[in-house]
């Protein structure tokens, strides 16, 4: 078997352009929105006030120039991202073992809901079983999604590491194959395909290159997936975390140079709580392909989903606007597009991962 870092040499544009010749029947090409007031409101310099309490208080606010470019993945299959990676990672897998072979064993996974649902709809597409381990604090409408493809649901703790004894408990009795929900060569290959519609949307209305890209960082398979597609092209790409309760492992570890292991946390931000992958690392800490991951408080998500809400008309989930919150809240990032973009300013592709959220949940967030 191949170790991580022979695996990572082989995720390249090439296998991303691949992998979606297979899954275009499958999925949505999701539209690319933008938003002048969003681009406006970023683009104004914070108070002094608000860096009160901050890394940056006392600093002078910068001052860049946002266009933003918003790939809605919250209109995609299920509602994320996620239906491309889980597609792809079970076409490959019945091209290696055949379709009978699946049909008797099934697969699984471990999702707090996104990939859940998109694996249970992959699986159900193709006629398939699926097991299907979930925490028992996931969103309700994602586990009623799950189950609606037809998915046995089994519940688990919220760690990762209480959730994978679930799937090996699961596993012992079904041989059911494993389909991880993101540390994965083929889950990160149909992720990837995000950045190639983007790039794709971005073309057909100017003649220049998005100036960056920032995704948010859960497991990692979607950030991994985009570097590798612009990996050979002059956009930059950069992650986006929750800081709550350690929710940042990533941007931790790449301080470190070393990937945490463990995380343990109940940010709002629920498609977020899982550490970065093994292969997923191998991408996101080379920093010719990922420049940076940054971080965001919980109140800073709330804000950034609340204008995207309220100004937008697009329903997202906390885990969706990570990446416009360092946008719009750290000045670490802001000033980087100040001097790198000077007057002309940046076009940063923003990845809305999922919309999988309830009336109920955003108004106990607001409330």
């Amino acid at each position: 078997m191949s170790t991580p870092t022979e695996q990572a040499q082989a995720l390249t544009p090439a296998a991303v352009q691949a992998a979606y010749e297979l899954i275009k029947p499958y999925i949505h090409l999701t539209p690319l929105l933008t938003c002048k007031t969003l681009d406006k409101i970023a683009s104004t310099p914070q108070t002094a006030k608000a860096l009160i309490g901050t890394p940056f208080e006392g600093q002078t606010p910068a001052t860049p120039k946002f266009r933003f470019h918003f790939k809605c993945e919250n209109l995609q299959r299920i509602g994320a991202f996620k239906a491309r990676g889980a597609h792809h990672a079970l076409l490959r897998v019945i091209e290696a073992q055949g379709e009978e072979e699946l049909k008797k064993r099934g697969v699984i996974t471990h999702s707090s809901g996104n990939h859940a649902q998109a694996l249970a709809l992959a699986a159900s597409t193709l006629n398939i079983p699926a097991y299907i381990v979930m925490p028992e604090i996931s969103t309700p409408s994602k586990i009623a999604g799950t189950r609606s493809h037809g998915a046995e649901v089994v519940f688990s703790g919220s760690t990762s590491v209480e959730r994978e004894a679930v799937v090996a408990e699961i596993q012992a009795k079904t041989n059911a194959i494993l389909i991880p929900p993101y540390d994965d060569f083929n889950i990160i290959c149909g992720q990837g395909t995000t950045a190639l519609e983007m790039e794709g949307q971005f073309a057909e209305k100017s003649s220049k290159s998005l100036d960056a890209v920032i995704t948010p960082v859960g497991g990692g398979g979607l950030n991994a997936g985009v570097a590798t597609y612009f990996s050979d092209k002059s956009t930059r790409v950069f992650g986006a975390e929750p800081s709550f309760q350690g929710a940042d492992d990533c941007r931790r570890g790449l301080l470190a140079q070393d990937r945490v292991e463990k995380v343990s946390t109940l940010t709002v931000a629920d498609g977020l709580r899982t550490p970065v992958g093994v292969l997923n690392w191998e991408v996101i800490s080379d920093k010719k392909k990922v420049e940076g991951v940054f971080a965001v408080t919980e109140e800073q998500i709330k804000a950034a989903m609340r204008l995207v809400l309220e100004r937008m008309k697009v329903v997202v989930e906390p885990s969706a606007v990570v990446g416009l919150a360092v946008c719009m809240f750290d000045e670490e990032f802001r000033k980087r597009v100040e001097e790198e973009g000077g007057e002309d300013g940046w076009d940063v592709g923003i990845v809305f991962s999922g919309g999988n959220t309830t009336v109920e949940a955003i108004s106990k967030l607001y409330s």
